[in-house]
């Protein structure tokens, strides 16, 4: 009876140690803003994760956990319970990584070419402020 128990614990731990911890609902409110805006850079298809998270642990190693996809090898035919969440999930976090990665570096660059007419004197501070408040507004979400 005690094994059954420790058993039925160690699957279970398993089991939600297979799933990817997706998006909060911070990062799910950013996600779709950078939908509706058109920014968000889709370099993994949320669908084809979930739909390779049918087969034994290809969600998991789409969305770039391999050691999760080994747990869902493993775990196969069970696995298909969670892993097509996992892949969905994985797939949305990877696009969200690499949208706000993407956008950082390009706020990056229009303020160092602010500051670069700042510096050569083309403009003065209070244009300056003007436009750095332009470039914070365009790259807040």
């Amino acid at each position: 009876m005690k094994f059954i128990k420790v058993a039925a614990l160690a699957l279970s731990a398993l089991i939600i140690s297979g799933c990817a911890g997706g998006l909060n609902s911070m990062q799910k409110r950013e996600y779709a803003a950078f939908e509706n805006e058109g920014v968000l850079i889709e370099e993994k298809k949320p669908m084809v994760g979930a739909a390779l998270g049918l087969l034994p642990g290809f969600g998991s190693f789409y969305a770039r956990e391999p050691g999760f996809g080994v747990v869902n090898l493993l775990f196969w035919p069970a696995s298909i319970l969670w892993d097509p969440v996992s892949g969905y999930d994985g797939a949305q976090s990877i696009n969200y990584d690499m949208t706000k990665t993407y956008l950082r570096k390009e706020k990056g660059k229009e303020l160092i070419a602010l500051e670069e007419l700042l510096i050569a004197d083309q403009i003065d501070n209070k244009t300056y402020l003007i436009e750095k408040r332009k470039i914070d507004q365009k790259y807040e979400y």
